[in-house]
């Protein structure tokens, strides 16, 4: 993937990544991996994060941090959109189903690595204009709908991947469902006084679900039924 000379994001981009590549490097040991793969990181390259950040903050679009989208909702740290997407492991031929839209930016990531992206959004405002800058930008293989993400899109499953992109107690049993056998669900979980933790679950079997836990995370909390559901707990875009 190569930029465009007449790109004026170009250098930023090529900083941030940098920066991102750094930041796995120091949490190797809490990640589990060192280096992002290579098709994230032309992912990274390739989407303009500038589309999807309100005009207000465009000078910030390549910092690495979360910025305001409205609604008290963030678009994510790109170095955690970095790391949850190299997580999901995507495949070309992947369906994936994201909750919560948020601004669009990790749908449009996902959507240059898979064949095709499911993504519910709590906000209607947020969605509606999430759908509208992917439409801008040409990107056709992003489905978004307004709803409640705890009951997931059984329409569409099995999932090869799910990504939560809000903070929750507990995991949704519907989402685990509708995950395949051998797909990976990345979710923040909220721990209440001890923090959140962004943990990778794995779907072994249809009863054996494999758990990782890996770094400190702050995202904004998930809305909707989740909360007041048992699941299967050990989760900035909503």
């Amino acid at each position: 993937m190569h930029f465009s000379p007449a790109n004026p994001h170009t250098r930023e981009k090529q900083q941030l990544i940098q920066e991102i590549q750094s930041e796995v490097k120091l949490c190797s040991r809490e990640l589990g991996f060192e280096y992002l793969s290579e098709p994230v990181l032309e992912a990274l390259q390739s989407v303009p994060r500038e589309a999807f950040v309100p005009e207000e903050y465009q000078y910030a679009a390549y910092d690495n941090r979360p910025l305001p989208i409205g609604g008290g909702q963030t678009i994510s740290q790109p170095f955690i959109v970095a790391i949850m997407t190299h997580m999901l492991d995507p495949k070309p031929t992947d369906t994936i189903l994201e909750i919560g839209t948020g601004s669009g930016y990790q749908a449009a990531i996902l959507a240059s690595l898979v064949h095709h992206v499911y993504s519910i959004e709590y906000d209607p405002k947020l969605a509606d204009r999430a759908a509208k800058t992917l439409e801008r930008l040409g990107i056709n293989n992003v489905t978004i709908r307004q709803g409640d993400g705890f009951d997931g899109w059984p329409e569409a499953d099995p999932f090869d991947g799910i990504i939560v992109t809000a903070a929750a107690e507990k995991i949704a049993p519907p989402l685990l469902e509708q995950l395949r056998v051998g797909g990976r669900l990345v979710i923040p979980i909220d721990k209440q006084w001890l923090g959140q933790e962004l943990c990778l679950y794995t779907k072994e079997s249809k009863d054996k679900i494999h758990c990782q836990s890996t770094i400190s995370v702050a995202f904004v909390p998930f809305r909707g039924k989740i909360r007041s559901t048992s699941g299967t707990g050990d989760n900035n875009d909503l």
